[in-house]
C-alpha cells in the first residue's frame, strides 16, 4: 500500500493514436475534465511516422484511480458532447488581440 496521497494507482494504456496530435487531443481533453492524462510514445512516432502502425502509435495514460473517468470522457467524446453547434458564433475577439 502507497502512503503518497498524490499516488491514484499505476498508469493505464486507455487508448492508442497512429498521430501523436490525436493523442495530444484526447489528453488535453481528459486533462480539462480533471483527469490527470500523460501521453507515451509520441515523439518516437513523430520522428518514424512509417513505423507508427508497428509501434502501436502514441498512448494515453492514466492512474488506475481515473480509469472510469476516462471512459466516461472518451465516451462523452465519442457521442459527440464537446461539438460545436454549427451556427456557432465565437463573437469578435477581445480588443487589443
Amino acid at each position: 500500500m502507497h502512503d503518497d496521497p498524490d499516488y491514484h494507482g499505476d498508469l493505464v494504456f486507455i487508448a492508442r493514436h497512429l498521430t501523436p496530435t490525436e493523442a495530444h487531443l484526447l489528453c488535453g481533453r481528459l486533462s480539462a475534465a480533471g483527469v490527470p492524462a500523460q501521453i507515451a510514445d509520441a515523439n518516437l512516432v513523430q520522428a518514424h511516422s512509417l513505423l507508427s502502425p508497428a509501434l502501436g502509435g502514441a498512448s494515453v495514460k492514466v492512474p488506475e484511480d481515473y480509469v472510469g473517468r476516462a471512459r466516461a470522457v472518451m465516451a462523452a467524446i465519442q457521442r459527440g458532447d464537446f461539438e460545436l453547434a454549427d451556427d456557432f458564433d465565437p463573437g469578435d475577439p477581445p480588443a487589443g488581440v
